[in-house]
């Protein structure tokens, strides 16, 4: 499932300090390889770089 601007997302990465946040993706960037990366914006700060599977859609 891909993400557009504007979606509501939960972040999945046990390394980062927004682990489990709900966020708002900001910005998707293509990869050279076809992919796409994120940048999700949280109360707190930003995560940026953001792999698909990282990320999980919030019901509305």
């Amino acid at each position: 499932m891909s993400f557009e601007e504007d979606d509501r997302v939960v972040l999945h990465d046990e390394h980062s300090e927004h682990d489990g946040e709900e966020g708002t993706v900001t910005q998707v960037m293509d990869t050279m390889f076809g992919d796409s990366t994120y940048t999700v914006s949280f109360e707190d700060g930003q995560e940026t770089g953001v792999p698909e599977d990282s990320l999980e859609s919030v019901e509305e």
